[in-house]
């Protein structure tokens, strides 16, 4: 079978009558390249239909790439470095302040003492530092003669000091120390007495020792002990 290389005359009229159908070019909408050669996209339609955009056209590439990624960067650091600021550990310190009072008691085989000391405790943390546990311990002579233990202190607040008294007996019942305390022929009856103290505290998840020896003066002999400063 030959087919004629030219379109029929049926077939051209009827490709005319078609395209007096039409409306005009831009009354139905957009332009466009692709739209089954009609050159229009139907009302209706548009979110229905894919554009093809070339690789390089410029709209592709985002904007202000550089200046966000710089901008985040900072920002990330700036946070690190406010967490790392405010969470790092500081240092607490535990201070002996003064000799508040001594209260002394004559038996006929010892001499019992009472000694109230007071201290201060900063805390240079941004977080509050809970106090677990205080232990005391006296030596006259280096001889351990009294231990004290606290455990119901409060919390100390972030970046605050707060002061603390605590008392320790003071039993002696050595034979020369409890004369010396009771004798009428010496004037001066000091006793220069040894304070370890021990702190353990606990803040940000981790507990922490402080240990800090103090010495001070007392008067064995009678009620005569100021309160004075601990050097």
């Amino acid at each position: 079978m030959v087919t004629s290389e030219h379109s029929s005359p049926d077939a051209k009229s009827e490709n005319v009558k078609t395209l007096k159908h039409l409306p005009s070019y831009g009354t139905l909408g957009d332009a466009c390249p692709t739209c089954r050669g009609t050159g229009r996209i139907p009302r209706g339609h548009e979110d229905q239909l894919v554009a093809v955009i070339p690789c390089n056209d410029k709209r592709l590439e985002p904007r202000r790439t550089k200046l966000y990624v710089c901008v985040s960067m900072v920002l990330c650091l700036l946070l690190c470095c406010l967490i790392l600021f405010f969470l790092f550990p500081r240092s607490v310190t535990l201070t002996p302040v003064s000799v508040l009072s001594v209260m002394v008691y004559f038996t006929p085989d010892a001499v019992q003492m009472e000694v109230t000391n007071l201290i201060n405790v900063l805390n240079e943390n941004f977080v509050p530092v809970q106090i677990v546990e205080f232990d005391v311990q006296g030596l006259v002579s280096r001889v351990v003669i009294s231990k004290t233990r606290m455990s119901n202190m409060s919390t100390i607040p972030s970046r605050s000091q707060k002061a603390y008294t605590y008392q320790i007996d003071l039993p002696i019942t050595e034979k020369g120390l409890s004369d010396f305390c009771q004798s009428s022929t010496i004037k001066i009856h000091t006793l220069f007495l040894e304070l370890q103290m021990t702190m353990n505290i606990s803040y940000l998840s981790h507990t922490e020792q402080l240990s800090v020896d103090t010495f001070e003066y007392i008067d064995c002999g009678t009620n005569s002990t100021t309160p004075h400063p601990v050097r």
